[in-house]
């Protein structure tokens, strides 16, 4: 068992515990809004799903001020009748520690990660502490996989409003799928089933004072479990509705953070990449079913203006590595009204992998770079609102889809450009 430097006040808590079945993990940073919730649909999903293991809540804080964590000590499932259950529960244990090291989600990740290894866990999950749309099913979905099913790592599906999740759908799904070859449509989706087997494999891996701690660490957990061929899978999830993020809001900060964990996977993983030409569907667990979403709103205007200021101010920095006739396609789009408005797949794909081969040859600052992606993302993403205005979900996927297989068409031309 491995020697982590636990509080006092944990470690007892562990050594009483000694060894558990199943942990599911909640990281926070003030959310004692929604943290109650959260606590009682995990406690549900333990009593209804699991009630024979030695189930253990751990709520991994980041130093929240608005008692969050007080929250999460006293919130209990008072009825169980209300999820209608009648046999008798085993115990369930519950931890609340602040985590160490740098702040952001993935230290209060390695956190988990540590006492799952210490208890000696065999499934684990974590899920999101804002989430509204969570219910006793998901602790099942996210877990059942890895006990029954010998899967290590279990990726959420949700249905998701069509101009939610825009940094996913146009960059990290078909790029990471392109490069690894397995379709997990929700990379970055926050709520994760893993094995006991992975959370040590992650903790051998040297990224703890790195960005990966501060906000790489979905698309870093799905990517370091695809590469290294541990079985993956998806479980439905229902819909994901969370405190919500406009996407012509300033998104410019999480763009830079996605990409830029993005990118330093493909250099740690260039060996197994390269090699990998198609992709393929991986197993998915969970009825399917349409979902009401809640909307999303979205103002074209003032993402077509965002696009034209950056192809004006920053037209001389792309000229370093992006071919000219994309160039060309820039300029004259700037000028563009709403209605002629459109960037092609093509177009995208090429632009997205020019970014990836400057920033794997240091053409320039690595920062100056990739936030000069914003404005570019910021078009894409409006020519795909304007496209996709009046479709349904089922038509967005097919776009999503063909997006999907230009980046998979194009990847010899990365590959061969990389080296």
């Amino acid at each position: 068992m491995a020697n982590f430097n636990f509080r006092k006040e944990i470690q007892e808590r562990i050594d009483e515990i000694k060894e558990a079945d199943i942990i599911v993990g909640i990281p926070s940073y003030n959310n004692a809004r929604t943290i109650g919730h959260v606590v009682r649909a995990v406690q549900a999903g333990f009593a209804k799903y699991f009630p024979d293991k030695k189930c253990v809540l751990v709520n991994s804080d980041g130093g929240s001020t608005d008692g969050t964590m007080d929250i999460v000590q006293n919130t209990t499932v008072e009825d169980f009748q209300s999820v209608l259950l009648s046999h008798s529960v085993s115990p369930f244990f519950k931890l609340a520690t602040p985590y160490h090291g740098i702040p952001g989600k993935g230290s209060a990740f390695r956190t988990i990660f540590e006492i799952a290894d210490a208890v000696n866990a065999k499934a684990c999950a974590v899920v999101d502490s804002d989430l509204r749309s969570i219910t006793p099913e998901w602790i099942e979905l996210l877990i059942k996989p890895v006990i029954e099913g010998d899967f290590d790592y279990v990726a959420p599906l949700y249905h998701r409003h069509k101009y939610d999740g825009t940094i996913t759908n146009s960059i990290v799904y078909p790029l990471s799928r392109a490069l690894y070859g397995k379709r997990i449509r929700q990379p970055i989706g926050g709520d994760f089933g893993f094995s006991g087997r992975l959370a040590k494999f992650y903790l051998t891996k040297d990224v703890w004072e790195t960005d990966v701690a501060r906000y790489g660490i979905d698309i870093w957990m799905t990517t370091t479990a695809i590469a290294n061929n541990f079985r993956v899978c998806q479980s439905f999830l229902g819909a994901k509705i969370h405190d919500p993020k406009d996407p012509g809001a300033d998104l410019s900060a999480m763009l830079y953070q996605v990409v830029s964990a993005t990118f330093d996977l493909m250099e740690t993983y260039a060996h197994s990449w390269k090699n990998i030409k198609v992709s393929g569907p991986v197993p998915v667990f969970g009825f399917q079913y349409a979902v009401g979403l809640e909307p999303v709103s979205v103002n074209i205007e003032r993402m077509l203006e965002r696009f034209s200021l950056g192809v004006r101010e920053l037209k001389d920095i792309w000229k370093e590595f992006l071919p000219q006739e994309i160039i060309a396609f820039l300029d004259k789009a700037g000028d563009l009204k709403k209605e002629e408005f459109n960037m092609p797949e093509e177009v995208w794909v090429e632009i997205i992998y020019s970014f990836a081969v400057a920033a794997h040859k240091k053409i320039m600052n690595r920062e100056h770079l990739l936030k000069s992606l914003t404005p570019l993302y910021i078009g894409r993403t409006a020519s795909f609102v304007i496209e996709a205005w009046d479709s349904g979900a089922q038509e967005v996927e097919e776009k999503i889809e063909r997006l999907c297989r230009v980046f998979e068409e194009k990847k010899g031309v990365l590959a061969e450009k990389w080296e």
